[in-house]
């Protein structure tokens, strides 16, 4: 196993929230970095947030490398709070990435580290199963206002 991997397979999982209106956009979220520019923060998951989020705008593409981008909305409060990477470079594809195509701002949405089925230690990612079932209602806390609608 490669130092990245194994780097990877340690990083914690997180709840992601929406900064603006606190809807959960994510219960598989990770810290990462741009990797077209590393001074860049951002979240990002493995799994379409399609339940918490919609496309909005039109496709671009970044200075920095040639990957297809499109904005990302809340759809509970219409915020854009990231984007996807509808068509990635064959530089980022060849470059050290972790398969998340699905990005969030940091200054978008905010973390909540996840917790093993112990409840005392982090979720781990090489811990995390690969399709997982965003049924615990503890976890998302969902309002009764959202289940009526």
């Amino acid at each position: 196993m490669s130092a990245g991997s194994r780097g990877f397979r340690e990083r914690r999982v997180c709840v992601l929230r929406c900064r603006f209106c606190a809807q959960v956009l994510s219960a598989r979220g990770m810290k990462a970095v741009l990797l077209a520019d590393t001074d860049v923060d951002l979240f990002s998951t493995d799994i379409p947030p399609t339940d918490a989020v919609d496309f909005i705008g039109r496709c671009y593409f970044t200075e920095i490398c040639k990957c297809k981008l499109k904005d990302i909305a809340c759809l509970k409060c219409g915020n854009i709070v990231g984007y996807h990477v509808i068509v990635p470079c064959c530089s980022c594809l060849l470059s050290c990435n972790n398969g998340h195509f699905w990005m969030f701002h940091s200054q978008a949405v905010y973390d909540i580290n996840r917790l093993d089925s112990t409840g005392t230690n982090f979720l781990l990612w090489g811990n995390l199963p690969e399709i997982e079932e965003n049924t615990d209602e503890d976890m998302l806390d969902v309002s009764a206002e959202e289940c009526i609608r």
